[in-house]
């Protein structure tokens, strides 16, 4: 299985492990599954760094690259037909732009989002997994 980490999973992957249950910690572990991040999540991170709501001991570039080396982690790419679908989702779903494309993302590649976020964790459309189990 392929596993999307929502932004906040990923940096409590690296820096609050404690956060994530242990189901999703097998999950995480299981050399069965592999692991992706999306890059709108580095953008989410530079505007928590922008908005001094998280700090790293360096730069958010060397938190990235190590973030992504130490997991184990695949990157993908924002395409056209990711941000199309971001704004084509069906059904209802909330106007938060990250959110959007992290979920276009899972939906366009067939991906199970992991995610601790409610909105993400009820939309019908998206395979989820609960982070917090």
């Amino acid at each position: 299985m392929t596993l999307l980490l929502d932004t906040h999973v990923w940096f409590w992957a690296l820096e609050s492990p404690d956060k994530i249950g242990r189901k999703c910690r097998a999950a995480l572990e299981s050399a069965e599954n592999v692991l992706v991040v999306a890059t709108i999540s580095t953008v989410e991170l530079g505007q928590l760094v922008l908005a001094e709501k998280i700090r790293f001991k360096s730069t958010l570039e060397s938190w990235v690259r190590r973030g992504t080396e130490s997991l184990g982690l695949r990157t993908t790419e924002l395409s056209h037909a990711i941000a199309l679908l971001a704004y084509a989702l069906p059904g209802v779903f909330h106007k938060d732009p990250a959110d959007r494309i992290l979920v276009a993302t899972a939906i366009h590649h067939g991906y199970t989002i992991v995610s601790a976020d409610e909105r993400i964790l009820a939309y019908p459309h998206v395979m989820s997994m609960d982070a917090r189990r």
